[in-house]
């Protein structure tokens, strides 16, 4: 696979890069928006050790139509409030994607560019991973907006 693939997402919020920033590193702010408006993550299963090096991990409880995802990763940079890179996975073994976050300031708040990368996926799952997060990234709005 090429460098080039992955998912990637740019959305624009009505919130501080701070704001955007805590709410991908803060376990209450996390579990509200991580699987969406209709998926639960329950608060209790969210740990995050912020700092590079540190691990994280969030369940996504599947309901009757799909199984439970059970995420886990490593922080790989922490540079708040610009910049979080940090692995995932809800495999056994050791192939990670990568999720980058690089948020810029704007009038009128934060635009936030978004990429899933690591070549552990295919075209099309990747196309998949894409739908997801604009629904989870439309759960963070939500959440911002508050």
């Amino acid at each position: 696979m090429t460098e080039t693939t992955g998912s990637y997402v740019n959305r624009t919020f009505a919130a501080s890069p701070a704001a955007v920033f805590d709410a991908w590193v803060t376990p209450s702010s996390f579990a509200v928006w991580w699987g969406g408006d209709d998926m639960e993550v329950p608060l209790d299963s969210v740990e995050m050790d912020v700092r590079p090096g540190g691990t994280w991990k969030a369940t996504v409880l599947g309901g009757n139509e799909m199984p439970d995802f059970h995420f886990r990763g490593e922080y790989l940079e922490v540079d708040r409030p610009n910049k979080l890179v940090m692995t995932l996975t809800d495999e056994p073994g050791d192939e990670r994607e990568i999720l980058t976050v690089i948020l810029t300031e704007v009038d009128g708040g934060t635009e936030m560019q978004f990429s899933q990368t690591g070549g552990h996926l295919t075209p099309e799952q990747y196309e998949g991973t894409a739908a997801g997060w604009g629904i989870a990234l439309t759960a963070l709005e939500n959440l911002l907006a508050v």
